[in-house]
């Protein structure tokens, strides 16, 4: 009876390891669908946007024009930034680290976001160091990427040909919680090849 009872124990465990090991992927299936399905996701892109790199929100910043292939290649005019970690970040709001094959998705604790319940990710194998990233538990939008020294809050959602993303963010340091800068997607245009001048 005993060696019964350590049977049912060891299957009822390990159909919760499986439902565990299946909910990333569940989840990844809702965020996508919100951002407007697989085919809508971001993967070369131009972008406007204005940029605040202080602590005063109220600080005017500066415009500057990107395109994007995240998580490799970043033009700033006809300039590509090399080895710039924040195009790792564009390939997590992008969500293309999340659909990506190689990733290894594990669960995490949810947390508060704001007054609302946030569900987590921790992605690795594909981005060194891991990074956590989580989505609103009710819309399964992209509301924080936690990275390195950094917290990432993502907010006003814009749609551009169907596709949905993140049109503001604001950096803050995790030692002291304090936000280091300031973001604002202006434009955004899906691209289907790379315009001409740049080269990867």
């Amino acid at each position: 009876m005993r060696t019964l009872g350590v049977c049912v124990l060891m299957v009822v465990m390990g159909w919760a390891v499986t439902i565990k090991g299946a909910e990333p992927k569940e989840l990844v299936k809702e965020v996508v669908k919100a951002a407007g399905g697989e085919g809508k996701l971001l993967k070369l892109f131009r972008m406007k946007e204005r940029l605040n790199v202080s602590s005063n929100p109220d600080a005017k910043g500066n415009e500057r024009m990107s395109v994007i292939e995240p998580p490799k290649h970043w033009w700033l005019g006809k300039n590509q930034r090399q080895n710039e970690p924040a195009t790792w970040l564009v390939w997590v709001w992008t969500l293309g680290a999340l659909t990506d094959p190689n990733s290894k998705l594990e669960a995490i604790p949810d947390i508060t976001e704001g007054e609302r319940q946030a569900v987590g990710l921790r992605i690795s194998g594909t981005i060194d160091p891991p990074l956590e990233v989580y989505f609103d538990q009710e819309n399964k939008r992209l509301v924080r990427i936690d990275w390195r020294s950094d917290i990432h809050r993502f907010s006003e959602w814009k749609e551009a040909n169907g596709t949905g993303y993140p049109s503001r963010t604001i950096g803050y340091k995790k030692t002291s919680g304090k936000p280091w800068y300031f973001t604002e997607i202006l434009e955004l245009e899906p691209l289907t090849e790379l315009p001409v001048g740049l080269q990867r």
